[in-house]
Formats: C-alpha cells, structure tokens, sequence
C-alpha cells in the first residue's frame, strides 16, 4: 500500500481501488505496525469484556439457560456483520473503517454522524470502564477511586502515543488474560461434570439445563428481553476493522481475525455458559454478581473471586486501551474529510494521532472526576447510551455492504475478494434483528433512556452539521470528492 505522510487532507487523484491502495486519494500517513498475533488478539479481545464476565449474571436471572440460544442467535448475526465489514475492507482498507464506507456509499452526513457517534460511543465507554477499573481496585487495596481512574487513564494514553505497535501489544496480553481465564474455568467445570471433585461435584449435572423449570423458564419473553445485553456483550468486535490502515498484512491478517468470529464465540460464551449452567443451577444466580465469581464459590474455591476480580479489571482496562485507539483514528478521519478541527490531523514522529488522542482522553478524564465526586454511583444510563451509539456502527456496515455488493455485481466497483456469505438476505436478516434489538430496549424501562438520548445526539449532529456546512460550503463536496466513485 502507498504510504504518504500527510498531516493535511489531499484532493488530488488517487491510486485505483483495489484491497491494496487506498482509493480515497490520500495516504493515511499510519504506520503498519500490527502483526498477525495482535490482530488475532484484538479481535478476540473485542469479543469477550465485562459484558460477559458481569452483564451474564443479569441474564441469567433474567433467561435462566435459553440465555445459550440468545448468545448464540446473536453470535451468528455478529459473524454476518463481520463478514459484512470484511468485505468491505477487503475492497478498501483503511483506518476510517465504517466512517469511510458509510461516507462513500450512504454520503458525507452518513459518514459525519458515524463518526462522530462511534467516536462518542468509545468515549462514553472509556469513562464507564476506567470507573470500573478503579472500583475493581478497592478488592486489594483502600485507595481513592478517582486516583486508580487517574493512574489509568494517564498510563493508556501514553502507550498510546508511543506507538500502534505498543498498544497492539498491551492488547495481545490483555486478551491472552481474558482468554486463559475462560478455558481455564471451562476446564475446571469439565472436570467437576465428570470426576465430581470440589464442593459442587455432587450436584453438577447438564440436567440442570431444563430441569429447574426448563430451558425457558421465564418464556419466550424473558429471553427476548436480554438481547440488549447480549448485544452489549459482542459490542466492540468491529474494532478489528478500524486497526485495517495499520497492518501489517491487512489482506491476509483480516480475513483470518474474522474468520474466527464463530469458534471464539462458540467457546467463550456458548460453551463458558453451557458448563457454568450445568455445575450451577440457573436459579442461584443473581444481578450484578459475576456468573463466574458464583461458580467459583459453589465449587469451593475461595481464590476464584480474586481471579476473577484480576480479569474484569483486565477487561475494562483493554475496553480503555481500545478506546484510547479508536477515538484518535476517529477523529482524524473526520479531520482528512473536513468534518471536524483540522488541527485533529496531526501525527506523531511514531504515527499516532496525537490531538485527536489527546482529546478524547482529556474527555476520559472526565471519569477520575465522576468516581472523586460520587464514586458508588451507578452507570446504567451511560452503558445503555453506550449500547445504541455502538450499534449504529452495526448499522452503516450492513448498509453499506449491501449497497457495495449491488455496486460490484453491476461492475460498478471491483469486487471483493473476501465476500460476504448468503449476502445480502444475510445482511438484511441482521438489520432486521437489530430493529428487534432497539425494539426490546424500547420496551424496558432500564434501557429505554437510551432511546430518549438517541434523538437528542441526533439533533445535535444535524445542527453541528448544518453550522459546519454553512461556515465551510465545500466541505461535503470535498468529502464526496474523496471517494473512489467521485474519482
């Protein structure tokens, strides 16, 4: 792929489409310092966070084991979203990611609002996470949660500057925490189901799947009421494709991070639930309890919830990290294309975007303010926000690889050569479910004030946008001018 340092945007011609240039007219300026293991790692890692280590307790309640058939339904719809995003990026490769595509085959406020939305939704998250993290804290030592928050947030945005090459790796070691934890509690619940050891090896069974008021003991209805949380669980596994201008070997790398969607969700959250549901009857778990923390009490082993706490902190600080990463390459996106502050265009010597990161962390600190001032406070409002700007992303990639895919089959567009299976039926499905998804939390009276929120950012993006039309008239006809089609 060319690479041209650019700290400015560029309007002139471009190199032609195609998986190994970048189209846009502009080279990005990164460097490509992401190997095959960390891309591996960061898709695995946007997978599996304290969605699953902490929000599967709130299910379970809520579910009882049909919770499996909700994870696994969602799991297949994630995989088509990926294969969605996949195909894309295997047509364009570049770190605005689905900002660029919903900008080229939607239109510059498309593109405006997704990523100014995914840029929110990361921001939100960092804040919600790094409280998180100082409160995971507390479990070892009495010490303020602001300054945990503080110490954190300081420590992410410095690795983040240094180089993508170090934040790749803070990923790899984050998600290798992550990943070991879950096999090993696999593992363990293995071996209680078939030797009998520990505390719970007398009642342990996979009978407990229907038998304490069958696979769906609180209806249909119930199940269908957690799908917020289940979405909430996968949120963040289409970052893989914003690291798509920084690897190594997008071409190769990709294709195969994406590739391992269905195992990794088969493993992780099917089969971690499958065996903690058969060692633990459903009924003895409760809100706000980690489902493996309870395990590990049944069973008799006090240094279960220690482990546990060391994880869940590992995964806010990796949902930090991604933030960290994502919000500058962003930002920069929306800077190239005239959509935000020139100034947020500006590289580091190592390639980071240094404004745009600086930015967003100063926003995150934000957070070390809210845990100084109330720090037991909740924040079941914002990780609710949190859900639904993050599933606009969702959106604009399904939407845009139908409009792609239409594109290529006239000869409009090259082709892809990672295509999207059972597409477009398959990307109309999951546009569907996500309605399904919205629907269910308009319905509960916990997630509904993100839908209040929703219209509210809307309204301050159309009139954002408008002010930025009215003072710049040629900044949507820049950004349009910057697709492959318009070249």
């Amino acid at each position: 792929m060319t690479q041209v340092r650019l700290d400015q945007p560029h309007d002139g011609p471009g190199p032609s489409a195609s998986a190994h240039t970048d189209p846009s007219g502009h080279g990005e300026g990164y460097q490509r310092g992401l190997g095959a293991r960390q891309i591996q790692m960061i898709a695995i890692g946007g997978a599996i966070g304290t969605g699953l280590f902490l929000g599967a307790g709130k299910a379970i309640s809520k579910a009882g084991p049909s919770l499996i058939l909700a994870y696994a339904i969602a799991g297949i719809v994630i995989f088509f979203i990926m294969r969605a995003l996949g195909e894309l990026l295997m047509y364009r490769p570049v770190s605005g990611s689905f900002s660029e595509y919903a900008r080229e085959f939607v239109g510059p406020f498309a593109g405006f609002v997704t990523g100014w939305t995914y840029w929110l939704f990361w921001v939100v998250t960092g804040i919600t996470e790094v409280t998180a993290a100082a409160t995971y804290m507390t479990y070892w030592w009495d010490i303020p949660q602001w300054l945990s928050a503080l110490v954190f947030t300081v420590i992410l945005y410095g690795a983040n500057l240094i180089s993508v090459k170090l934040f790749g790796e803070l990923e790899f070691w984050f998600s290798m925490v992550k990943v070991t934890a879950i096999i090993g509690m696999i593992l363990i619940c293995a071996g209680v189901l078939t030797l009998g050891f520990s505390d719970a090896g007398d009642t342990a069974s996979v009978s407990h799947l229907w038998a304490d008021g069958g696979f769906f003991p609180e209806g249909i209805t119930g199940t269908l009421m957690t799908l917020q949380i289940v979405m909430f669980a996968f949120l963040a596994v289409e970052l893989v494709g914003v690291t798509a201008g920084e690897s190594k070997d997008p071409e190769k790398t990709l294709p195969k991070a994406i590739n391992t969607v269905p195992w990794r969700i088969a493993v992780f959250y099917v089969g971690a639930l499958i065996m903690i549901l058969s060692v633990v009857p459903w009924t003895e778990f409760q809100p706000g309890v980690s489902p493996f923390v309870a395990a590990f009490e049944k069973m008799g082993l006090a240094a279960g919830a220690a482990i546990v706490n060391f994880v869940v902190l590992t995964a806010a600080l990796s949902s930090c990290n991604s933030g960290m990463y994502s919000t500058g390459r962003m930002l920069r996106d929306l800077a190239l294309n005239r959509q935000g502050p020139a100034a947020f265009t500006r590289l580091t010597r190592s390639g980071t975007p240094l404004i745009g990161t600086t930015f967003s962390a100063a926003l995150m600190l934000v957070g070390v303010w809210i845990n100084y001032q109330w720090p037991g406070d909740a924040f079941t409002y914002v990780v609710s926000f949190a859900t639904i700007s993050g599933m606009w992303a969702w959106i604009m990639i399904l939407v845009c690889q139908i409009r792609y895919r239409a594109k290529a089959d006239r000869g409009e567009l090259p082709a892809s050569p990672f295509r999207a299976p059972f597409a477009p039926v398959a990307s109309w499905f999951s546009l569907s479910f996500i309605g399904m998804v919205i629907v269910m939390m308009g319905i509960d009276k916990d997630a509904r004030i993100s839908l209040y929120c929703a219209p509210l950012w809307a309204l301050i993006l159309g009139v954002s946008y408008l002010v930025l039309r009215s003072r710049n008239p040629e900044a949507a006809a820049f950004a349009k001018r910057r697709t492959p089609e318009a070249k």
